[in-house]
């Protein structure tokens, strides 16, 4: 299976690959890859990047896409109960994403849950069932079953067991999802032999990463140990934290039984064109230029390792990445050792950026837990929002980061009301319009409130910025320029670009004199070239524990106390977000909320004021 439209970009490029660059190139893929099991294209953290980054619409994608290849089935990555989010939804939600993702394209449903539990797997493959979907029900590698002495939880008895109560559920396909890269050459065989020894007839699919390098040779591993479909990308998008090179190993296998039938021809052709697509990307490559084996010690997905960069840099953790990448080890093993993919591998990577942000060691952690304001992630996480992790939780650490919050035990949607998409409908139309909301907006709605409505307002303000090529969607243009844009076929707009008109100080707004199809247009513009004057902010004392700083850079997006209220130690005074990942921030004291320095919209440095608590 080729990955380059979804897990090659989401692994090099931050998941930043944009409908249009697919579109140019899908009808040549339709025929160079006509004899490959599916294209991976869809899910994961494509939906949720697309509306949130690159400002389109995923289902849209998805229709675009497959009117433009009819002939090779879709895949996607469906994270079970959690559909494409990071937490829990109700059942019906679940239900209702897979029967419009099949209406719209998907063929072949990846399901698997970020801990390996069984009860979360159940609901997302009878989801897919219902839909009429291909069910490739998932199992996540971690550790490594060639040397069961490092991860004494995930043996090869594990695995196997768990397969067979895949297998009992009357799936269609078994997946082996090695979502870091550590499935060894030897491990692979270990694994994939046994499995296709104690299931003969269960077709096999391998998915790994080739972070540390050894990805080809686990694949052709798997090959010879049985499996039958494994996942590579395209030359110029494969390697390091991205799947292994297909021109590599459909080469290696040509002329033997295990000759996959594809050109190497038919691979260069399209590598011609990801060699300068992946250019314009440039801004987006975190600059992963070789093999990492240390991934064999910290175990971070491919597809979190350069969003987990491109994210610490945003934080200004970028000098310290070697320090994220031990605390992110760190972080794991106070949680018990997970099973880490999408979401629990978040989970452990806001651990481990806010354990980097207040220079916290794994212990001290675990010794403070009481007194310390977690990410949002990780307080659901040890509340249960994600379901059971394999051997259970560590007891005294749940209870110190949960505190008096509720605890959810077994699988999580089974305790949610279904959700009213007949009322989200109507809430919809009445902020955007009678008849302006779809099926699927419903679905994108539920699963990312904020996100979407981000998105509707920004839609309704410029339109569908999809069809801008990518240059000028990340590029602005230069004067004189001329670019053409096609709204559909035969209808194209031709945009030269004239001229700026000087600043209106009232307004912060500037004149743009352009031609559209020849004629002359001006629009008038925010120019966010100019800075509001910067506010010095106070800094909290760390020796005074009457006042409350922020444990690391973000906006306040929630404010929960008002000036005289009483707090106790730990109670929640506000929230703070930073790229995807929120954080809780709790009083340092039992009292009465003094002041408050922050308001809904502040940007914070890690340490700023947020309040004093006056003691009583």
């Amino acid at each position: 299976m080729d990955t380059t439209w979804r897990d090659a970009h989401q692994s090099l490029l931050a998941t930043r690959l944009r409908t249009h660059d697919m579109e140019r190139i899908a009808p040549i893929t339709a025929h160079a890859m006509a004899n490959a099991f599916a294209l991976e294209m869809w899910g994961g953290a494509t939906f949720d990047v697309a509306m949130r980054f690159l400002h389109e619409d995923p289902w849209d994608r998805l229709d675009r896409l497959r009117a433009l290849v009819p002939n090779i089935p879709f895949q996607m990555l469906l994270r079970g109960a959690n559909a494409v989010g990071y937490t829990s939804y109700p059942d019906n939600v679940v239900y209702e994403f897979c029967k419009q993702a099949r209406k719209h394209g998907v063929d072949v449903f990846r399901v698997f849950d970020s801990l390996n539990y069984v009860e979360n797997l159940k609901l997302g493959i009878d989801a897919v069932r219902q839909a009429d979907g291909v069910i490739e029900a998932t199992v996540c590698y971690t550790g490594d079953v060639s040397n069961p002495a490092k991860h004494p939880k995930y043996t090869l008895e594990y695995y196997l067991d768990l397969v067979d109560e895949l297998v009992a559920l009357d799936i269609h396909i078994l997946g082996i999802k090695d979502m870091a890269g550590l499935l060894k050459p030897r491990a692979a065989r270990l694994l994939i032999g046994a499995i296709r020894s104690r299931h003969p007839n269960l077709p096999i699919h391998v998915h790994t990463h080739d972070t540390a390098g050894a990805g080809v040779a686990a694949m052709i591993a798997c090959a010879e140990a049985g499996a039958d479909i494994i996942d590579l990308a395209i030359d110029s998008m494969s390697g390091v934290t991205s799947q292994p090179c297909m021109g590599a190993f459909v080469s290696a296998l040509e002329g033997s039984e295990y000759d996959t039938g594809i050109p190497t021809e038919s691979i260069a052709a399209l590598n011609s064109y990801w060699e300068q697509t992946r250019l314009l990307y440039s801004c987006f490559d975190p600059g992963v230029k070789a093999s990492d084996t240390s991934v064999y010690t910290h175990e971070m997905p491919g597809g979190q390792y350069t969003n987990l960069l491109f994210q610490a840099q945003s934080l200004g953790l970028g000098s310290r990445w070697n320090d994220v990448k031990a605390a992110y080890t760190e972080a794991n093993r106070i949680c018990g050792d997970l099973v880490k993919v999408t979401p629990s591998s978040k989970v452990v990577g806001d651990f481990a950026q806010f354990m980097v942000s207040n220079h916290l060691t794994g212990d001290e952690v675990v010794s403070q837990a009481a007194t310390l304001s977690f990410p949002k992630s990780v307080v659901e996480f040890f509340q249960g929002y994600l379901g059971q992790p394999v051997g259970g939780f560590p007891k005294e650490l749940q209870a110190a980061i949960i505190r008096d919050a509720a605890k959810i035990e077994g699988r999580p949607g089974a305790s949610m009301e279904p959700f009213d998409f007949d009322q989200l409908r109507r809430d919809l139309e009445d902020k955007w319009g009678p008849g302006s909301i779809r099926d699927v907006d419903l679905l994108s709605a539920a699963l990312y409130p904020t996100v979407f409505d981000e998105f509707q307002a920004l839609r309704q303000k410029y339109g569908n910025l999809s069809l801008i090529p990518t240059p000028l969607f990340l590029s602005p243009l230069e004067v004189n320029q001329e670019i053409q844009v096609q709204l559909e076929v035969g209808k194209n707009l031709i945009i030269r670009y004239i001229a700026l008109g000087p600043l209106h100080k009232e307004t912060a707004k500037r004149d743009v004199y352009f031609e559209l199809n020849g004629e002359p247009r001006i629009v008038s513009v925010d120019d966010t070239s100019v800075k509001p004057e910067v506010v010095a902010r106070v800094r909290a004392d760390p020796a005074n524990k009457n006042q409350l700083g922020a444990p690391m850079s973000g906006a306040v997006v929630e404010i929960k106390v008002a000036v005289g209220d009483k707090v106790k130690a730990g109670q929640a005074v506000c929230v703070l977000s930073a790229m995807k990942m929120e954080t809780v921030v709790g009083a340092p004291a039992d009292g009465v909320i003094e002041a408050l320095h922050v308001a809904i919209g502040d940007n914070l440095g890690a340490g700023d004021l947020i309040c004093l608590v006056k003691t009583e």
